[in-house]
């Protein structure tokens, strides 16, 4: 029984010599986080770049206002800005942006139905010759074609992103790999 109660008071001892210490340095370390999120939050932010190119057949976009992840991509060599969208099965173009790409009107066969955020559409399927962003280049990209009235962007959809070899996000940047 004296054995428990000097071992009970031994534990009791050394808490009491340690525990104001480590009290100490955890009220230090909350004070210098607090002062440092301050400094975060006050200082002025600096506009994420939307395109950086790490290494050849490699590209980052930033994420832009909302969280979008959009840049200037060169679809059959012209430029063109696009958003990323994983949710569209197709890359998604719409009438005035594929004549200026050289698609003609005159062979868009508008048979296809989709559902997008606004009902169901229309589509005609066209073969795109190349889609680049930065260094990352891709050929043969199926893309949709819809009505000007039924999409007013380019989204660039998974028939772009599954030709990758990877993609995916890191630290708030879109990575993108040939």
């Amino acid at each position: 029984m004296l054995v428990r109660v000097l071992v009970i008071a031994g534990i009791v001892a050394a808490a009491a010599t340690q525990v104001p210490s480590l009290l100490e340095q955890r009220a230090i370390t909350a004070s210098s986080d607090a002062a440092a999120s301050v400094v975060l939050a006050t200082a002025p932010q600096a506009q994420p770049k939307p395109l950086t190119q790490n290494a050849y057949g490699t590209a980052v976009l930033q994420a832009g206002a909302g969280g979008h992840y959009q840049g200037d991509f060169k679809i059959n060599g012209r430029t063109v800005h696009g958003m990323i969208d994983t949710g569209a099965t197709l890359v998604s173009l719409n009438e005035s942006t594929a004549r200026g790409l050289g698609i003609s009107s005159a062979n868009l066969d508008y048979r296809y139905t989709t559902q997008t955020a606004n009902g169901a559409a229309k589509f005609a399927l066209v073969k795109l010759d190349r889609l680049e962003i930065g260094s990352v280049k891709v050929r043969d990209v199926d893309a949709a074609v819809m009505k000007d009235e039924a999409l007013n962007s380019t989204l660039i959809g998974m028939s772009f992103l599954k030709k990758l070899s990877a993609f995916g996000v890191q630290d708030g940047s879109l990575h993108l790999t040939e």
